[in-house]
């Protein structure tokens, strides 16, 4: 008798797409996820024949292709999914016709670059740690940048219990630099510049991985086949371990 295959909750809810693994984890221990009726603890295991509901809401395996968008993100915007909570999210933002969600963060006060899918799997590789996707941005500052600043920011800055990965680290003009991080860590550039006394006047995110910003403030674009064929390349070694960015 062949075995009945079980998945995690959070695994099921992001294969599927519907959110990403993080996310399920909140909605899970918020308890707005049942299953057949019930509240389930976490990393509850699911079979092929349960129902699954969040917040009411019957889940299903998706029945269309997957959606993957290139998003300008203007400054104000949040990246979050709660639309209860958060008013200026970029879910409500964009308005897609599809259910999808940002792979990753992007400040507040940042502008940029971020992509959008419905595709869990990807999401789960692309924001993996070890992968070390480049993620490349220009930097504005309040103060005169140094070859000492262009150095201490390349080589490691001491910020929330660790020392940041080498990046790349160009000046470009008197006040604006360009910086290539492989790691994404809370508010990392912000937190960096500040620890050598400065502050970040505008940020803005011109690259992930393959992809570069091309479309103006507030709009965005599918991402071309050539495009998702290399990402998919990319994240090819990945697992479907999920970390914070």
């Amino acid at each position: 008798m062949k075995e009945v295959q079980a998945t995690r909750i959070n695994k099921y809810l992001s294969e599927v797409g519907y959110c990403s693994r993080r996310a399920a984890d909140k909605l899970i221990d918020q308890g707005r996820v049942t299953i057949n009726g019930k509240v389930p603890e976490m990393g509850t295991k699911i079979v092929p024949d349960d129902e699954v509901r969040v917040d009411g809401e019957l889940i299903s395996e998706p029945k269309e292709d997957f959606v993957y968008l290139a998003f300008n993100k203007p400054v104000g915007i949040v990246c979050t999914t709660d639309t209860r909570v958060e008013k200026d999210n970029i879910i409500e933002y964009i308005n897609y016709p599809k259910r999808i969600f940002p792979i990753g963060r992007l400040d507040k006060p940042s502008e940029g670059l971020i992509f959008l899918t419905n595709d869990g799997d990807i999401v789960n590789k692309i924001l993996r740690a070890r992968n070390h996707h480049e993620k490349e941005y220009i930097v504005k500052v309040d103060n005169i940048i140094t070859d000492d600043f262009v150095h201490q920011m390349s080589n490691g800055i001491p910020i929330l219990d660790t020392i940041t990965r080498k990046c790349k680290v160009e000046k470009l003009s008197k006040y604006e630099f360009k910086i290539i991080l492989t790691q994404g860590l809370n508010r990392q550039i912000r937190r960096m510049t500040e620890y050598l006394g400065y502050n970040v006047v505008t940020l803005k995110r011109v690259r992930i991985m393959n992809i570069s910003l091309d479309m103006p403030v507030g709009t965005y674009r599918e991402f071309t086949k050539e495009e998702l064929t290399e990402i998919n390349k990319l994240v090819e070694t990945s697992t479907k371990t999920i970390r914070d960015d």
